[in-house]
């Protein structure tokens, strides 16, 4: 049951990324949005990418791509409006 709860949660986390994305390309502006933070927080998640994918845990596995591919939406979006 734990096990499950943590995957589900290491899922949902990074979904929170999304609201983000929508907000950026409806106002088409991302200058609220500190480009040191992004990239900083982005190098942070590619960076601990290859331990998550070597990983035996399944919910730091998951939790690792579902981070980074969905932190990469935001990283275009801010790039993007910048």
């Amino acid at each position: 049951m734990i096990q499950a709860l943590g995957f589900v949660a290491s899922i949902a986390l990074p979904l929170c990324n999304i609201p983000l994305i929508v907000k950026i390309a409806r106002r088409r502006s991302a200058k609220d949005i500190s480009l040191a933070w992004t990239l900083g927080v982005f190098s942070c998640l590619v960076l601990m990418l290859p331990s998550g994918l070597t990983s035996p845990d399944p919910v730091f596995r998951a939790f690792c791509i579902a981070n980074v591919l969905l932190f990469s939406g935001v990283v275009v979006q801010v790039l993007r409006y910048r």
